[in-house]
C-alpha cells in the first residue's frame, strides 16, 4: 500500500543530499514547502512555463532531455521567482552550464516501474499483481511541483505517465472492479469530482500544466459504474459535479448565432448544438514544446497560434494525433481539430444529459429531469442529423466546410455504446466496420496509415471495449465477440512473448506492441490492464460457464 502522505523517495533523497552538501557552506537549504489538496486552486497551479519561463524555453530548446514531459515533470527545489532570477544572472556568465544549473535546482522524476510477472502467472493474476505497482497518493506534494494533489489514492497508467488521466481512468476502473478493489473505484471516483469542484473540470491530468483543457468526458460512466455498486445514492452523490461537467462542456453557448463556434460550442446552421475539442491556450504544448514548434514551422500559410490550438485540442480528444483530425494525412500541420464537429464527444455528451436527468428523477427534481432529458433528446436529433454518413456509419462533421469527414474510424461506434443510435442505423454501422475496420488482432482505429498512432495498424483497449459494449447492446453479439477475442489473442501473445501489457497495439497481424506518434512504447498499461481483465471475464477460458 502507498504512503498516504509522503513524497516521493526521489525527492526525499535529493533534500537529504542538499542539506549534507550545504552543511560546510553555512546554512543548509530548506526544502520545498508542501501544498496540499485542501489548498489547491487554480490560481496556485502555475505551469512550468509560467514560472520561469526563459528557463523553460532554454532547457526544451537545448534538448536537455530526450523526452521533453520529462523537464515539466521535475521538482523545482527553491522558489520559482528564485530560480528564474538566478538562471537570468548566471546565464551571462562565460562557462554558464545549463545542465549544471538544472541539476542544482531540479529533482528530476523517473518512470513508473512495474516488475516482470511471477513465474507462471496467467494475464489476470499479473493484471492484479500490478494495480500496487502503479496507485500512488500524494495528498501534498511539494509547493512548486507541476503535480497537482489528489485526496485520495488513485492509478496512474505507467511508464512516463506519472499522473492520472482522465478517460484512462474509466477503463482503468473497470479492471479495478472485476478485480475487487471496489474502493480504489470510488477513490477515483471522489477524486475526479474533488477536480471537478476545484478547477470547474476534470483536466487532461493531474498536472498544472494539463489544466487548460480535459478529456473525453467518461465522468458520468464512472458514475454508472459506482451505481452499481450502491444504487442511486450514487447519482444523487455527485449530481452537483455532473452539472458543473455539463457547465464547463456548454459553456460559451449562450447568444451564439447560427455557424459559430464558442470554446467548446458549435452551433449548426439549423440552429443545433453540438460540441468539439477546444483548448483555451494558443501556444505549444510545454511537454511537447519542441514537436508543437516543429509542426507549426511546416504551416508557415496559418497562424502560429491556431496550429497550436489545434494540436492541444487534438491532445483534449485523447487521439493525439491522428488522421481523423487532418486534411493531408501525412502532415501534423495540417490538423483541423477545432473545425471538426466529433462523433464520440457528442455521443458521451449525450449519455452525461441523460445521466444528470437520472440524478435529477432520483433526487424528484422532476424539471431538472425534463430539462437535461429534452437536452439529450436534441442532441441525438441532431447527432442522427448532422453525423450519419450516407454510406451507412456515423462520422464527423465538419462545421466549417458544413459536411460530414469522408472516412470511417472506431468512434463510429460511440452512438452503439451510449444508447443513442437507432436499430436500423446500429446495423448498418455494424456492417460498415466489419467491412471496414476489422484487422487480425481486433478493431482497427482508422483505415489510414499515417505514421500517428492513432492510425493503422494500431488497436487500443478503449475502442476495443466502446466497440465490443456498443455492438452487444444492439445484439451483434457474434461481431463482438470477434473483437473481443482478436485482441484477447494480441494482448496475450505480446504477454506470453514479453511479459508485459502495453499502451496500444499493432494489431494487423504482426503480433507486436503498438507503434507511431511523439513518444516510444509505453509498458503498464492501466487501460490495457483493465480492458483485458473485463474481455477475460466475457470471452476467456471458462467464461460463460
Amino acid at each position: 500500500m502507498p504512503d498516504r502522505t509522503a513524497l516521493p523517495r526521489a525527492m526525499l533523497a535529493a533534500w537529504v543530499l542538499l542539506l549534507l552538501a550545504a552543511c560546510s557552506q553555512g546554512p543548509a537549504p530548506t526544502p520545498p514547502a508542501s501544498w496540499g489538496w485542501q489548498d489547491a486552486s487554480g490560481e496556485r497551479a502555475i505551469a512550468p512555463d509560467e514560472a520561469y519561463p526563459e528557463l523553460f524555453q532554454a532547457v526544451q530548446e537545448s534538448r536537455l532531455f530526450s523526452d521533453q514531459k520529462h523537464f515539466v515533470d521535475a521538482l523545482p527545489l527553491r522558489e520559482p521567482a528564485r530560480i528564474r532570477a538566478d538562471y537570468l544572472r548566471e546565464r551571462e556568465r562565460p562557462g554558464f552550464d545549463l545542465r549544471a544549473f538544472v541539476g542544482r535546482n531540479f529533482e528530476e522524476s523517473g518512470s513508473v516501474e512495474t516488475a516482470p510477472p511471477e513465474a507462471g502467472a496467467d494475464l489476470a493474476s499479473h493484471i492484479s499483481d500490478l494495480w500496487p505497482a502503479l496507485t500512488r497518493h500524494y495528498e501534498q506534494v511539494p509547493a512548486h511541483s507541476s503535480l497537482l494533489p489528489l485526496p485520495k489514492p488513485y492509478v496512474v497508467p505507467g511508464g512516463r505517465f506519472r499522473e492520472v488521466y482522465y478517460w484512462d481512468s474509466y477503463f482503468t476502473m473497470l479492471g479495478l472492479a472485476e478485480s475487487g478493489q471496489h474502493q480504489r473505484v470510488r477513490d477515483m471516483l471522489d477524486n475526479f469530482a474533488y477536480l471537478i469542484d476545484t478547477y470547474g473540470h476534470i483536466p487532461n491530468g493531474n498536472r498544472s500544466y494539463y489544466l487548460r483543457r480535459s478529456q473525453p468526458p467518461f465522468f458520468a460512466y464512472m458514475v454508472d459504474l459506482q451505481a452499481r455498486r450502491e444504487g442511486d445514492a450514487a447519482y444523487r452523490r455527485y449530481l452537483p459535479q455532473l452539472q458543473k461537467e455539463y457547465a464547463y462542456w456548454m459553456e460559451g453557448s449562450a447568444g451564439l448565432r447560427p455557424n459559430e463556434a464558442r470554446l467548446h460550442v458549435v452551433k449548426l446552421a439549423d440552429g443545433s448544438l453540438l460540441n468539439r475539442y477546444w483548448d483555451n491556450r494558443d501556444t505549444p504544448r510545454q511537454e511537447s514544446f519542441l514537436e508543437d514548434r516543429a509542426t507549426a514551422a511546416r504551416a508557415p500559410q496559418r497562424p502560429a497560434g491556431e496550429v497550436y490550438r489545434d494540436l492541444r485540442a487534438g491532445a483534449e480528444s485523447g487521439w493525439d494525433f491522428s488522421s481523423r483530425w487532418l486534411d493531408d494525412d501525412r502532415e501534423l500541420a495540417s490538423i483541423r481539430t477545432t473545425a471538426i464537429v466529433p462523433v464520440d464527444l457528442n455521443a458521451l455528451l449525450y449519455h452525461l444529459e441523460r445521466t444528470i436527468a437520472k440524478a435529477c428523477a432520483s433526487s424528484a427534481l422532476k424539471a431538472c429531469e425534463q430539462g437535461y432529458g429534452a437536452r439529450a433528446e436534441k442532441r441525438r436529433q441532431a447527432i442522427e442529423d448532422h453525423l450519419w454518413h450516407p454510406a451507412g456509419y456515423y462520422a464527423d462533421y465538419d462545421w466549417q466546410r458544413r459536411r460530414p469527414i469522408e472516412r470511417i474510424n472506431a468512434a463510429s461506434l460511440f452512438p452503439l455504446f451510449t444508447g443513442l443510435a437507432s436499430a436500423e442505423r446500429a446495423g448498418r454501422t455494424a456492417d460498415s466496420v466489419a467491412a471496414q475496420l476489422l484487422r487480425p488482432g481486433g478493431l482497427a482505429t482508422t483505415t489510414r496509415a499515417s505514421g500517428q498512432q492513432w492510425d493503422e495498424p494500431n488497436g487500443w483497449a478503449p475502442l476495443q471495449w466502446v466497440a465490443v459494449q456498443g455492438l452487444r447492446a444492439y445484439g451483434r453479439d457474434a461481431l463482438a465477440e470477434d473483437i473481443g477475442r482478436r485482441f484477447l489473442a494480441q494482448v496475450q501473445q505480446v504477454y506470453d512473448r514479453e511479459g508485459k501489457l502495453v499502451e496500444k497495439y499493432d494489431i494487423s497481424g504482426n503480433q507486436g506492441g503498438g507503434g507511431g506518434g511523439e513518444y516510444p512504447l509505453q509498458d503498464g498499461f492501466g487501460w490495457s490492464n483493465g480492458v483485458t481483465l473485463q474481455l477475460l471475464r466475457l470471452y476467456g477460458p471458462g467464461a460463460g460457464r
